[in-house]
């Protein structure tokens, strides 16, 4: 992960911490300002994100490194692909702005594999930011829980706990060049975008 993608912006955080709100806000204020950006996610809505997808709804059973090998086929795809890949709108100009990224790999499917495979796997550039939305689990369960929907493969308290600690290993060991801004995730959702602004 030596290279660093200049306007690539990611935000990070456990399930429920607010991630997919902040890049939807971020993304309209660069709309509003004219300035050309993109906002995606990962697993992303392509066919490789919607296997993933489908896993984690628990529609398909497979092993942890085979989700871990599928959500890297993901990336790869996300950011390389000739039709739609992000590192293209990057070298037209545009801000990119993702809910997620190989950091989440790293978080969430090194709990149940090798660490050190998972950073193999995902040896992908970095972004040029990370928002961190540091979110208390005990909140980020209550939101999973307000949003009516099955809960997914990742999203019980203990698992989350290990994510989160796996999330302070990761960020203890960023590579030069990438910044990270963390953001208590408690916070009303306009001030925490206010802050992303800044």
């Amino acid at each position: 992960m030596s290279t660093v993608l200049k306007n690539f912006i990611v935000f990070e955080g456990l399930d429920g911490a607010g991630t997919t709100t902040q890049m939807q806000l971020l993304a309209e204020a660069c709309d509003q300002s004219d300035r050309p950006c993109k906002a995606t996610f990962e697993p992303t809505d392509k066919p490789l994100g919607r296997l993933v997808r489908s896993i984690l709804k628990k529609q398909i059973v497979t092993t942890p490194l085979a989700l871990a090998l599928l959500y890297a086929a993901d990336r790869e795809d996300h950011l390389h692909n000739p039709i739609y890949g992000l590192v293209q709108d990057l070298e037209a100009g545009k801000v990119v702005i993702s809910d997620r990224y190989l950091y989440s790999s790293l978080a969430y499917q090194s709990v149940d594999c090798d660490f050190e495979k998972i950073a193999q796997l995902n040896d992908f550039p970095a972004p040029q930011y990370v928002f961190f939305l540091d979110t208390p689990i005990d909140e980020c369960i209550r939101r999973i829980s307000g949003r009516g929907n099955d809960v997914e493969l990742f999203e019980h308290k203990e698992f989350l706990q290990k994510v989160k600690d796996n999330y302070e290993r990761i960020f203890a060991e960023l590579e030069e060049g990438v910044t990270l801004v963390r953001i208590d995730g408690l916070l009303p959702k306009e001030e925490i975008a206010r802050q992303i602004r800044e």
